[in-house]
Parts: structure tokens; sequence; C-alpha cells
């Protein structure tokens, strides 16, 4: 660390943290320093993410936050020297159920609302857009053809290199030991490294942000949730230019990935991690690949390609993502603990969500009047409220069984 003394510091560097980061900068606040405590950015759990960017959400404010983060990657792929490799090849969402028919009406009701372009289209163009797929048995496909994916490290990597260019500074093994408090507000934190003091500790620490938080004497629901998808090795007919796809009737989604299928899902009889039973010193539980989790999410997408069947894998993603009971985000500073700033929760929209997220930070603290949506997101609402483990745990992998919003085989 080149100086002592920031306006902001930020705690993690994952997807969330550098979106953070690179937020305040566009925001001009390049007073920044960002800590982390792996040698790199992106070395945890957005190592393991699927990069995959959906817009569609059933709420206004939910969609544009991941509009804004698509258009996010757009421009740093048109205009940064250093690329999020950010591909616009559109998505599919696949309907087997009248019920799943139902909720893709809501979303391109909703989506027409913000100004998103998507239609649902003919099982001849499914066809087309998706050639290896079988839509026999399909009821309807949603398409929006500017959805896409990213690859998780060239983003945090393309998030980086342009906070430094506006003057953001970045220090890599570099351990969090304190906050530091004075008169009930923030004034610093020590490290491993040496103390900074700052007027800002913004937590965008993954799976340790309950840790990070208690060193402020803050406690708050952060539950990591298991979340597991592999990669085939490289098949015939994957081309990189096909589409995303999400089946909420599966619980399944994917995209081509080095020449072969990316295939994940959302289990229905999650497992988490309580952060009360690992250190903040301590990495997260390991995580060993859950094959008959995995062959399950095979099992259900032979009914679209069948050549996945038995297919050699070869690489398994794994990592705990954090959930809240109320699936939403927790973002923005703490009335107990002046200074003190989460940004934290991400509901498996860390990567994705990674610039929006950064986006209504800014506005929950520089805004006079942020929106009743970032009001919604507050830290508060769990500090000023009682709340207890065992229910918050059952709540937030509640949210991850029900991903999709549909109640799945």
């Amino acid at each position: 660390m080149q100086k002592d003394k920031f306006e902001f510091v930020v705690i993690g560097g994952g997807a969330v943290g550098c979106g953070v980061a690179y937020s305040l900068v566009r925001a001009g606040k390049p007073d920044v320093l960002l800590v982390e405590r792996a040698d790199d950015v992106g070395e945890v759990t957005t190592s393991q993410g699927a990069g995959l960017c959906g817009q569609m959400r059933n709420s206004v404010d939910r969609t544009k936050l991941a509009m804004h983060s698509a258009q996010t990657f757009r421009d740093l792929e048109a205009d940064a020297s250093v690329k999020p490799d950010w591909n616009e090849v559109g998505s599919i969402r696949i309907a087997f159920s009248d019920e799943a028919v139902d909720q893709f009406d809501e979303l391109k009701s909703v989506a027409d609302s913000c100004g998103l372009e998507g239609e649902m289209i003919d099982l001849r163009e499914a066809r087309k857009r998706w050639p290896p797929m079988q839509f026999d048995s399909v009821k309807a496909v949603l398409w929006c053809p500017t959805d896409g994916y990213m690859l998780p490290k060239s983003l945090v990597n393309a998030y980086r290199h342009e906070c430094e260019r506006m003057g953001a500074q970045f220090s890599m093994g570099t351990a969090v030991e304190e906050i530091v408090l004075k008169d009930g507000r923030i004034s610093g934190v020590k490290t491993n490294r040496g103390e900074v003091t700052c007027r800002y500790v913004i937590n965008a620490a993954g799976a340790h942000a309950y840790h990070i938080a208690k060193l402020a004497g803050l406690e708050f629901p952060i539950v990591p949730v298991r979340h597991e998808y592999f990669v085939t090795v490289p098949l015939e007919g994957l081309a990189p230019t096909l589409p995303c796809f999400r089946i909420p009737d599966m619980t399944l989604y994917g995209r081509v990935a080095e020449g072969g299928l990316l295939l994940g899902g959302w289990e229905p009889a999650a497992l988490h991690a309580d952060p009360r039973a690992y250190s903040m010193e301590e990495m997260a539980p390991a995580i060993s690949p859950d094959w008959a989790v995995l062959d399950s999410f095979e099992k259900k997408m032979i009914h679209l390609f069948p050549e996945s069947q038995k297919t050699e894998k070869s690489r398994v993603g794994k990592g705990w993502p954090t959930f809240t009971p109320d699936g939403q985000f927790i973002i923005g500073e703490s009335s107990r603990v002046k200074g003190f700033v989460m940004a934290g929760g991400c509901n498996a929209h860390g990567i994705s969500g990674s610039a929006g997220i950064g986006r209504l930070l800014v506005e929950s603290l520089f805004d006079d009047a942020p929106s009743d949506y970032v009001k919604s997101l507050s830290p508060d609402r769990f500090t000023e409220a009682s709340w207890d483990w065992a229910k918050a745990s059952v709540q937030a992998r509640r949210i991850y069984e029900t991903y999709y919003g549909i109640e799945c085989c």
C-alpha cells in the first residue's frame, strides 16, 4: 500500500468488490483502496462462476439493474484495453409447462415496460438458434437478443485495470484483521500489511462477509449455499455463438464453454455452510463434486440434448454464493455503525449483477433521494429486527431451491 489514508476501503476482490470499486471511480470517487486476501482478484467464488448474464427479471427494478450490468459489460468490451470477454450471444428460455409459459409472459411484460428487447419465438425459430437441441415437446421459447456471458476472471481484470487507470489502488495478499471505530463510526482498517484510515469500509467479502461484519459489531444472515455445474469435453455442433439457455421446469441453465456444454442447475435440497462454523482466517469449507447432483442435471438435459448423455466432463465449477432469507441484496450504510457499508448477500447475481450492485451502492450513499428499491436493500432491515439463524438458513436455502420461481421436479 503506497499511502495510508483513503475515503473508501473495499474489502473483497471478487466481482462484487471490483464492480463496486469501478462504480465509485466512475462516479468521481477515485480515492479507493481494494484489499483482497488472495494473491489476485477473482480467485475465490468468482473464479467458479458460469458467467451468464440474463436481463429478464420479474420486477422493473431488477430488470433495469441487470440491463445496467449488461450495458457496462458491453461498454468495457468496446472501449477498455483489458476486455471482460463479453459475448452477446443472446439467450433462450425454454418452457415445458403452462406455469412456465405464464411466467415467460410476465417476464416479457416487465421487459417491454423497461425497453428491453425480447420476444416469444416459435419452435422453428428456436431450432435455428440452437440446432443441436430437440424442441419437440417444448411449449414456448422466450428470446432475448442482448443477453450473453462473460468470463468472470476477465471481468474482474477489466474492472481492476479501469479502476487503477482512474486512480484507485488494489492491495493483494492483504488480510483484514480489525475494523477500527472511533466514536461509533468507521475510522480505519488494520491489515496484515499495516493500518489505513478511511471514511467508509465496504464489505464485499462474499462467503466471509459475515465475519467482516462481526468485526464491526454487526451480524447479518448471509448464508453460503453450495452451487455446482460441469463442463463437458468439446462436442460436435457446439459453436461459441449459440445462445445461453435457461430451462425453469428443469431448474437448469447452460451455454457453450470451451467447445463443450456448460450445464448447471439449482438443487431441490440445497446444502449450506454456516459462517459461524469457520473463522475469518479459514477458507470456506472445501467442496467435492457431488456426482449424484451433477448426473441429475445431465439426465434432465438429455431430453433436449441427447448428446450430453454420459459425455466426459472436463471440469466441475463449484462454490459458495451467498443468499439472504428474503432473496434481496444487502446494500448500503448501516445506521448503527456509520461508515460501514454492505455489498453482500448477492443471491447468485454477484458476477452478472456486479455493475448494477455498484450502481445501487453509489445511489445509497450519495443520492439525496434514493429510490424505494435501494432503501429496501438497507442492512438495517436485519440489524433493527429480530431473526434467528435456524429460520434464516432455511429461508435462504429456499431462495436457492426456487431460484426460477417454479416448483420443479
